[in-house]
């Protein structure tokens, strides 16, 4: 009673970030593009992982700066959920801002996106790596200064004809893609949870090429 009044009366002291808590903190940032035009496009399945990964929790996504954000916990852990509203190419921008802002280390940083290199809904996770040629990817490089970061490759394949691979990654999931999607995706929140359990090696083991 007499801590709830010296809190109430301002007398307290405020409460400090321990290391322990911040141990227990990650982010989890899914890359797309803002807008009605994007929406359930393929490049936008980062958007797509974590709107499924959510489902089984609740909370909601709430507009804050530079990004969507959602908070979860899962066994003792806060999950940080982060939808870049930068556009793809300034995501790095957004990444940046919410690491620092809520104090995630480095290897509590997991970054989900599309990749043409892989077939459909196949999963590769790395610990490091190029961008490969993804634009939001380079400017997460960019912002962090390091290309050792988590990152989870959601396949997307490269299923389009010569001089179409804009079209093809900005397009709608086809009919064939969206009968298969929600088990991907569930398989991909299954991955998500063992990152943040059992870490990145365990989880590389178990879920890279499903």
């Amino acid at each position: 009673m007499l801590k709830q009044l010296k809190q109430w009366l301002g007398l307290s002291k405020p409460l400090q970030t321990s290391a322990e808590d911040v141990m227990k903190k990650f982010l989890l940032v899914g890359l797309g593009n803002i807008g009605n035009e994007y929406t359930d496009t393929r490049h936008n399945v980062g958007f797509n992982i974590l709107d499924h990964f959510i489902k089984d929790y609740e909370s909601t996504f709430e507009t804050l700066k530079l990004g969507d954000i959602a908070k979860v916990k899962l066994k003792g852990r806060t999950l940080i959920l982060l939808k870049p509203n930068t556009y793809m190419n300034l995501s790095g921008k957004a990444v940046k801002y919410w690491m620092d802002k809520e104090k995630i280390p480095m290897d509590h940083l997991l970054v989900l996106t599309d990749d043409l290199n892989l077939p459909f809904g196949t999963i590769r996770l790395k610990t490091k790596g190029s961008d490969g040629g993804h634009n939001g990817l380079k400017d997460i490089q960019d912002k962090l200064q390091t290309t050792n970061y988590n990152r989870f490759r959601f396949g997307i394949s490269d299923n389009y004809s010569k001089g179409r691979q804009v079209d093809y990654v900005l397009g709608k999931w086809s009919d064939e893609e969206l009968s298969k999607l929600d088990e991907r995706l569930q398989v991909s929140s299954e991955a998500i949870k063992s990152f943040v359990l059992s870490g990145m090696k365990e989880t590389m083991n178990q879920f890279n090429g499903k």
